[in-house]
C-alpha cells in the first residue's frame, strides 16, 4: 500500500469514526489498518492520530493531513469519472441505496432491464429506511423521501409522494366509518417509526386553506411500510401511508379510503441524491431509466388507486 493510499484509509477511517467501522466497509482485519496508519505516520514522521484503546482523536498535523486526503479523494474521483464517461459503454460497480419498499418495487425491475442493456455494470442495492451518508458510503445514487438537509448534496425531485388514509372494511364494521378527522384520531392507527422519524399526527388544510394536524392515537408502530399495510390489513389499525405503498389493496376492496375530502398535505416528495453534478454515464443513464419507469408527471403507483387524482383533494 502506498502513501496515497494510506492516506484515504485514514480518511476512511475519520468518516466513519472508528478503525472497526472502516475494517467492515474494506473487509479488511483492524489490525491491518492500524498497522497501515502507522506506517504512514513513519512515512510522513509525524504524529496523526492520539489513540487510546476505545477512541482516538486528530492531533493538529492529523486535520491538516485530512485536509489534503479530502482534496485527494475528490480530485480521484473527478478523474475515474472523466474516464469513465469516454467509455462508449457503461460499465463499472453502480452503488444505490434506498428505502426497502421502494427498491423492491421500484428499482429492481429497472435494475433487471438495465443490467439486460448494459452487462457490463455491476449493481450494488442497499436497503434501508435509515439515512446513510452517502459521500462517506460510497453510493453513486440515493433515492429518499424529502429533500436533503445536506446542501453540498445534488437532490433532483423525481415524483410526488401524496398520502392516504386507508382502513379495512372489518375495521369499518367494528369502528364505524369516521365522519371528521376528530373521531378518526380517536380510533387505533399503525404508524411509521424510525430512529430519525415518528408519524404522531395527520397534517391537513382545513376549509380556510389553514394547516393543521391532528395527533393520532397510535396502538402499533413500525419503520417498514408494508409491515404497517399488513397490519390495515388485519382490521386491528388503519393507516397513513403513501401513495407507492399501495398495490391493488384499494382497487380490490381489500383497503377502502377514509375522509376521502379531507385535504391532506403532501408528504416530502421522491428525490435522487447524488454526490457530483458530474455523472459517471452509468449513473446518468440509470437515473434516466429510474425516471422513465416511475413516468414524468403522474407517479406509476397511482394508476392502480382508482379515482387517486380525486382524493384528498379537498
Amino acid at each position: 500500500m502506498d502513501t496515497t493510499s494510506r492516506l484515504l484509509l485514514l480518511l476512511d477511517v475519520v468518516e466513519r469514526g472508528s478503525f472497526a467501522k472502516a475494517a467492515i466497509s474494506r473487509n479488511i482485519d483492524r489490525s491491518v489498518i492500524s498497522k497501515q496508519i502507522s506506517r504512514l505516520e513513519d512515512e510522513l514522521g509525524i504524529r496523526l492520530l492520539n489513540r487510546t484503546t476505545r477512541s482516538f482523536s486528530l492531533t493538529a498535523a492529523g486535520a491538516e493531513m485530512i485536509k489534503k486526503a479530502e482534496q485527494l479523494k475528490e480530485l480521484l474521483g473527478d478523474t475515474i469519472r472523466l474516464a469513465e464517461n469516454y467509455h462508449q459503454e457503461p460499465r463499472g460497480i453502480l452503488k444505490i441505496t434506498a428505502s426497502a419498499t421502494f427498491g423492491r418495487r421500484f428499482l429492481q425491475p429497472v435494475i433487471n432491464d438495465f443490467q439486460k442493456r448494459f452487462p457490463q455494470v455491476e449493481v450494488e442495492l442497499h436497503l434501508n429506511d435509515q439515512l446513510v451518508d452517502i459521500v462517506a458510503e460510497g453510493f453513486d445514487l440515493a433515492f429518499r423521501i424529502g429533500e436533503p438537509k445536506d446542501s453540498s448534496l445534488i437532490a433532483r425531485k423525481i415524483a410526488r409522494n401524496r398520502l392516504l388514509l386507508l382502513a379495512s372494511p372489518e375495521f369499518i364494521d367494528t369502528y364505524g366509518m369516521p365522519a371528521s378527522i376528530e373521531e378518526l384520531a380517536s380510533y387505533p392507527s399503525a404508524s411509521y417509526s424510525s430512529q430519525s422519524v415518528r408519524v404522531e399526527s395527520i397534517h391537513y388544510y382545513n376549509d380556510r386553506n389553514e394547516k393543521c394536524q391532528q395527533k393520532t392515537q397510535s396502538t402499533f408502530r413500525a419503520n417498514d411500510g408494508e409491515v404497517l399495510l399488513m397490519k390495515a390489513l388485519s382490521g386491528t389499525a388503519y393507516i397513513l401511508v403513501p401513495a407507492f405503498i399501495i398495490r391493488n389493496e384499494v382497487k380490490d376492496g381489500s383497503l377502502i379510503p377514509l375522509l376521502p375530502k379531507l385535504k391532506l398535505m403532501e408528504h416530502g416528495a421522491m428525490y435522487a441524491v447524488y454526490p457530483h453534478r458530474d455523472l459517471p454515464v452509468r449513473t446518468r443513464l440509470f437515473f434516466d431509466a429510474v425516471k422513465e419507469y416511475i413516468g414524468k408527471q403522474i407517479p406509476v403507483w397511482e394508476n392502480s388507486i382508482p379515482n387517486f387524482d380525486k382524493l384528498y383533494q379537498g
